[in-house]
């Protein structure tokens, strides 16, 4: 099992190595075409950064383990919640009150409760996935919207410029030469990296005699969470925290609907009964404790990031048990 645990760590560090690069070289190639820098943000930065899930997704389906894929997303709903925003709140208070995300969230709560519905009529199919696709389109149609009345609303000369350079992954100045090896590199690494995780993730599942849900609600959505629980801790030493609870709430949203709903499209995704009867439950309450924090501006201190991390402890250790 040391050697799958081994071929499992270097799937997902390849995963995420090569998600990264395929959002460098795809903003750039955007960037380069004249395609505005909010698009982009929405669409290919969106995807990019969720390519690693997705891969993991579409890859267990594909391999008939389809539990990992459900497990995945549930399971990193659940830790980007709980584990993504508790272990920095311990290290600095996460202000809430200057981002107003209460359309989002709502957005969440409604996409959660249409993904569970899915479950408990599953096991999902091409036909649930284009019910979560349209409604993810919905939601980016809302997004552009906004953001485009928001921008003429506080346009100024440079504002365009600003929000270029801003943009995750873009440099104005990288040659064509290295925005080429970027999305090469992101293209092959993600179906290897994926390909090394579910194969080996598969084989410990088997060793240890539990389900390929179990390792994905744990080893594979702690795993893939790790990019975004080491952004947001960077924010918190630099007191930039206070998007956290705004890119949470998108990264989940965008879990639920595209994920899963591309998955769909491959093959059916079977929903473990235990799934249904405890960690849809789970996923649904954390999101929901996030109530006083977007409604009421609540800031998120250490005791509400001790009391996230140790809740996270105890679903793990429930799990696992």
């Amino acid at each position: 099992m040391a050697y799958d645990l081994m071929i499992a760590g270097l799937g997902l560090v390849i995963l995420l190595l090569a998600g990264d690069a395929l959002v460098r070289g795809a903003v750039n190639i955007a960037l380069r075409l004249g395609i505005p820098a909010l698009i982009v943000s929405l669409t290919i930065v969106a995807f990019g950064t969720s390519a690693p899930e997705l891969l993991i997704s579409v890859n267990a389906v594909r391999d008939n383990a389809g539990g990992l894929a459900l497990g995945n997303v549930v399971g990193s709903n659940i830790a980007n919640v709980l584990l993504v925003l508790g272990v920095p709140a311990l290290m600095r208070v996460l202000a809430t009150k200057d981002h107003d995300t209460r359309r989002s969230f709502m957005f969440m709560i409604a996409a959660s409760l249409l993904f569970i519905a899915c479950c408990y009529l599953g096991p999902i199919r091409w036909w649930h996935g284009l019910v979560l696709m349209a409604a993810l389109s919905g939601v980016l149609w809302d997004a552009i919207h906004s953001a485009r009345n928001h921008r003429r609303a506080t346009a100024t000369q440079d504002y365009g410029a600003d929000e270029d350079e801003d943009l995750e992954g873009a440099d104005p100045s990288m040659p064509w030469w290295k925005i080429g090896v970027f999305t090469v590199l992101g293209l092959a690494g993600l179906p290897l990296g994926a390909d090394l995780l579910v194969d080996s993730s598969v084989r410990i599942a088997t060793v240890l005699g539990v389900s390929d849900t179990v390792i994905g609600l744990t080893l594979v959505a702690i795993g893939t969470s790790l990019p975004e629980l080491a952004t947001t801790v960077m924010a918190a030493l630099r007191n930039q925290a206070d998007v956290a609870l705004g890119n949470v709430i998108g990264s989940n949203m965008f879990n639920l609907l595209a994920i899963i709903g591309i998955a769909s499209f491959v093959g059916p995704v079977p929903v473990d009964p235990e799934i249904l009867s405890f960690d849809l439950w789970v996923m649904l309450a954390a999101s929901l404790a996030l109530v006083p924090f977007v409604f009421l501006k609540q800031n998120m201190g250490r005791r509400i990031g001790a009391l996230f991390s140790l809740l996270y402890v105890a679903y793990l250790v429930v799990v696992v048990v």
